[in-house]
């Protein structure tokens, strides 16, 4: 074995991601972003369900938004793809698919390593609130405009 000198220690993806769940499920920050793991069974850990509540003073404010976040094989080399699964008028998602653009958003465009699932959510949750997002007109909630996967004819359901 080669002297590596003081290379740094790169944590295994499964590790990584068992250390997002445990912090997910655990309770972060103030309890306005959340995560978890869409299918306990998953063994790759790929797809995960973010929540935002959008932040107060701000066209946001009082909804709370669903995310899908897909952490590929390459993660977290390679950024999650980000999905809104209701829609949002953002400077930073694509209104037809709901896709964060990471042209348009600095932590995706920029990926490092060491960001997290959590920094994506609360990095999102502080760009409602900048002055091109947080009085933009935002889509009716009641309209039931939630995006539903294209597998023939999805039901909705209303609790009541």
């Amino acid at each position: 074995m080669g002297s590596e000198g003081s290379a740094p220690v790169v944590v295994p993806r499964n590790f990584r991601l068992l250390e997002e769940l445990e912090r997910g499920e655990k309770g972060i920050g103030d309890g306005t972003v959340s995560y978890g793991m869409d299918d306990a069974d998953d063994i790759y850990m790929r797809s995960w369900t973010g929540t935002i509540i959008g932040p107060p003073n701000t066209v946001h404010e009082g909804r709370i938004y669903q995310l899908k976040l897909f952490c590929d094989t390459d993660y977290p080399d390679k950024p999650p793809t980000v999905r809104f699964q209701a829609r949002v008028n953002m400077t930073c998602v694509n209104q037809e698919t709901g896709m964060v653009d990471p042209r348009r958003f600095p932590m995706l465009g920029n990926w490092k390593r060491e960001h997290t699932m959590e920094d994506i959510l609360i990095s999102l949750k502080k760009e409602m609130s900048t002055p091109q997002n947080r009085r933009l007109h935002q889509p009716h909630e009641g309209n039931d405009d939630q995006r539903v996967e294209q597998k023939g004819l999805a039901a909705r359901c209303v609790v009541m």
